[in-house]
């Protein structure tokens, strides 16, 4: 099923011939450079079993993305409920990841852009957030592109003490500043 379509790209079902391409993005060190570590490929099989399931189980998720004039995959774009413990949890997260040959040409932005407008208008949804770390400017700056606001920095309560990662920064828009 396709959920949101795009100039250029669809964000729809995943089919299990993504997996080989999802594991060669999660076992990419550059595109996972803002995340703890990378991927194996059980890892990766594991996780995409975890996205078929919420899909299912939610009607939305991290959806696959594919470019429309290749039906390449690129990567995932979608929406997340996140749970662990902070004053702004549990919420709706929208996040990407997309391949590194993907990077500079607008899809991120494009791609949730689009999945913002599916997340107010066709799933309900009022308040979205969006984080990731502090030192992971590419992805701020799409937050800041589809009209995300900066709400705060805080220290992400799954990553250890000491990490670079660990201080994220928090990004916030609701339906009203989506007009």
């Amino acid at each position: 099923m396709i959920y949101v379509e795009a100039s250029r790209l669809r964000l729809r079902d995943w089919d299990e011939t993504d997996i080989v391409p999802f594991s060669v993005l999660n076992a990419d060190e550059n595109v996972m450079q803002y995340f703890p570590k990378t991927l194996s490929t059980e890892e990766t099989k594991a996780f995409y079993t975890l996205i078929v399931d919420k899909i299912k189980a939610n009607g939305y998720g991290l959806f696959a993305v594919e470019e429309k004039e290749t039906n390449e995959f690129l990567g995932f774009i979608g929406f997340h409920r996140v749970t662990f413990e902070a004053d702004f949890t549990p919420c709706i997260e929208i996040g990407w990841r997309l391949k590194e040959a993907a990077w500079g040409k607008g899809f991120a932005t494009e791609g949730a852009a689009a999945c913002l407008q599916y997340g107010f208008t066709k799933l309900g949804f009022t308040d979205i957030y969006s984080f990731t770390a502090k030192v992971n400017t590419p992805s701020q700056n799409v937050m800041r592109k589809i009209g995300m606001q900066y709400v705060k920095d805080f220290d992400h309560p799954k990553l250890k003490q000491g990490s670079i990662l660990k201080k994220h920064v928090l990004y916030y828009i609701n339906s009203d500043l989506l007009k």
